[in-house]
């Protein structure tokens, strides 16, 4: 890979890993609300069936938001990595609340229960369901960035798909089919594959890890 691939694949990882930290944020303490909350828990279908929501409705929504007749326009974050980071973050916070919700309801259920009948707080229970559920938790993190490094909507719409500045994995393949570089394109395509297959390795030892613990 020449230099500037090379530029390419570090800002998608850069932008779609600082997406799905943004994201757990408040995607985990959300699953956790459900999961301890019955009535909170109405939320988790909302939230799977905002999982297949099409990436170029959200990119339109923030596109509204932050042009510069849009009520975000002053900040100037159009057409920026920080853009991306943000309409990603959105885009992948209802795969993580709901996928690591599942985890947590059951660790709430066998020790999160348990803890705060033993006297724990609520934090302290909390700390602890999250502990035990840590490898669903793990799992929800990678599912989120495997779908923000590959999505092509969002980056296209708020990014600009600028050479040099806010051009991803996944822009540039669209660029380049457009131009009839398939063989850059398919060169790309083995490097996201590669990276997702990496991503997904990563997480099971980091889950065996936990358990092992």
């Amino acid at each position: 890979m020449d230099g500037e691939t090379l530029q390419v694949v570090a800002r998608s990882l850069y932008i779609s890993g600082s997406a799905t930290i943004l994201a757990s944020l408040w995607s985990i303490p959300l699953a956790y609300a459900m999961a301890s909350r019955p009535g909170l828990a109405r939320l988790a279908s909302t939230l799977e069936a905002l999982v297949g929501v099409p990436t170029v409705l959200v990119g339109l929504l923030l596109y509204m938001l932050l042009s510069s007749r849009g009520p975000l326009g002053s900040l100037g974050l159009l057409y920026t990595p920080h853009a991306i980071i943000i309409g990603e973050a959105v885009l992948v916070t209802p795969l993580i609340a709901s996928v690591a919700y599942r985890a947590l309801r059951v660790a709430v259920e066998r020790y999160g229960e348990l803890a705060l009948s033993l006297g724990a707080t609520e934090a302290q229970a909390m700390a602890t369901a999250v502990r035990e559920a840590s490898g669903g938790i793990i799992a929800s993190l990678v599912m989120g960035f495997s779908r923000a490094i590959g999505e092509l909507g969002v980056a296209l719409m708020v990014g600009g798909n600028i050479r040099g500045y806010t051009r991803t994995i996944s822009t540039a393949i669209a660029l380049d089919v457009s131009m009839g570089e398939f063989e850059e394109a398919l060169q790309l395509g083995a490097v996201l594959v590669a990276l997702l297959i990496a991503a997904s390795i990563a997480a099971r030892l980091a889950a065996r890890g936990q358990a092992l613990d």
